[in-house]
């Protein structure tokens, strides 16, 4: 009587965490399905395209610095005076020189001469111009060319951004989809301890019954019995956890199971073939390489400040109103500026700009240096994690074969309740050890290849390489 109600008791404080992963459904995804979810729901990805978008509009807009510029413009004045010559103060000087010459001009006509306004009108008090201008760039010391290039090297830079982005996502993924299973895997095998937990307690009860054992081995065994539910429970919670990380990763709103397994290569590779591939496709190294050659081309155009620049213009009205008839309707021509002296200014960007293209250069070679260092660390870190696996399937074979020894020891009176229990969680530190190498593996090759820029081979690699799955 006693050990059915201990086992009703024991078995309605399991359900609930029981429940909780059998009783929600979710959705079957292997890892290919969940990197083109990724690919096509990702906020960051949209985002990339949208400022590559931009880096292209950008660099359409260089090159629209070699066009001509043709503007329109309007105004309208109003002077306090009409803008004339006024004469006026010549009446007398050409009245004495007509009197003088004696001509025979009538007086009347004399008299209306000098009661005249001798004023000429050049231009009324207010008016109004519509004009076009057009300018023509012929030489800009290299500025126009120099801000093309970096133009399409924006682009060149946006690209590789992107890319970045992408191979950080990949590993992100590799970390919460592996994660997630290996959640649900050590989740297993809390289960598998309870179940032991509760055969034990099912056999420590019979043995105290039967006054083979004394009545603390059987308390002994409920105690690691609780403990080990509560290890479920924790588990299931950062499964739980992990679950909900993934679902965002991949947006979607459904639980997802992963169904396909974590696993270890059977080989590598060399460590001087990764090398070789991020020289190639290391985005971080191209963004460098792109800083440097954006530091270049502002240098070259700092340096056409100290050349003169020369254009063509030319410019036509093209409606007025009571604008003088002097005003010319139409003119071209070409000019020439050049900067003599502006407070050294330009002088001492130049040399900020040569400045930032050797510091840039100084960060390429340190990039350079630590990316080859962080692929050694991870390569090695793979090679180690490959050898404690190999270690814990031995460390496995014989916990499990010493738990079955304890647990006929224990029936027989030869063992203690809690050898048998430390034995179950030797067995069960090994799985989770094996596990949590395989996740480890996993997870540090998806490292290795976004360092070195070619994450989406993630899969590939397992395929060509040969791998043991690791469930």
């Amino acid at each position: 009587m006693y050990r059915n109600i201990v086992a009703f008791i024991v078995g309605m404080t399991a359900l609930p965490l029981f429940a909780q992963q059998t009783d929600v459904p979710g959705r079957a995804l292997s890892y290919d399905e969940a990197v083109s979810m990724v690919m096509e729901n990702n906020d960051q990805i949209r985002a990339d395209r949208y400022a590559e978008q931009a880096s292209i509009k950008q660099k359409k807009a260089a090159v629209g610095l070699r066009s001509p510029q043709l503007s329109l413009s309007a105004g309208y004045a109003f002077m306090s005076d009409d803008i004339a010559v006024d004469m006026n103060g010549l009446k007398a000087p050409v009245g004495g020189a007509l009197g003088q010459l004696g001509l025979p001009i009538p007086p009347a006509l004399t008299g209306q001469l000098m009661a005249a306004d001798w004023s000429l009108p050049l231009q009324e008090r207010d008016f109004a111009v519509v004009g076009a201008t057009l300018k023509v760039p012929i030489y800009t010391g290299g500025k126009i060319n120099a801000a093309n290039r970096a133009a399409r090297i924006g682009v060149e830079q946006s690209r590789w951004q992107s890319a970045g982005n992408r191979n950080g996502l990949y590993t992100t993924l590799a970390e919460r989809y592996y994660g997630l299973s290996l959640a649900m895997h050590v989740v297993d095998v809390r289960r598998q301890v309870v179940e032991g937990m509760k055969k034990h307690l099912d056999d420590a009860i019979r043995l105290e019954e039967n006054g083979m054992i004394a009545r603390v081995e059987r308390l002994y065994a409920e105690m690691k019995l609780s403990e080990a539910q509560a290890e479920l429970g924790k588990a299931q919670a950062e499964a739980s956890t992990v679950s909900a990380a993934l679902s965002g990763t991949i947006g979607t709103a459904d639980k997802v199971i992963p169904v396909t397994s974590m696993f270890v290569l059977s080989s590598l590779g060399d460590v001087a073939d990764f090398k070789a591939l991020a020289v190639d496709n290391s985005p971080i190294l191209k963004q460098v390489s792109m800083k440097r050659s954006l530091a270049e081309e502002a240098v070259k155009a700092h340096r056409a400040e100290f050349i003169p620049q020369i254009a063509a213009m030319g410019g036509i009205n093209i409606y007025d109103y009571q604008l003088t008839k002097m005003a010319p309707r139409w003119a071209v021509g070409a000019g020439l500026s050049f900067n003599i002296f502006n407070g050294l200014s330009r002088e001492h960007k130049f040399s900020a700009a040569k400045s930032t293209v050797k510091q840039v250069e100084a960060i390429e070679d340190r990039v350079s240096v630590d990316v080859n260092t962080l692929i050694d660390k991870l390569y090695n870190g793979l090679s180690t994690v490959s050898e404690q696996i190999d270690a814990n399937d031995a460390t496995i074979a014989f916990a499990e074969e010493y738990l079955r020894i304890k647990e006929k020891a224990f029936v027989e009176g030869n063992a203690t309740s809690s050898d048998v229990v430390d034995a179950r969680l030797n067995l069960a530190a090994a799985k989770i050890a094996r596990l949590k190498c395989a996740y480890d593996f996993d997870v540090q090759f998806a490292q290795l290849l976004e360092t070195c820029g070619v994450s989406e081979r993630f899969a590939d690699y397992r395929s060509a390489h040969g791998y043991r799955a690791i469930d």
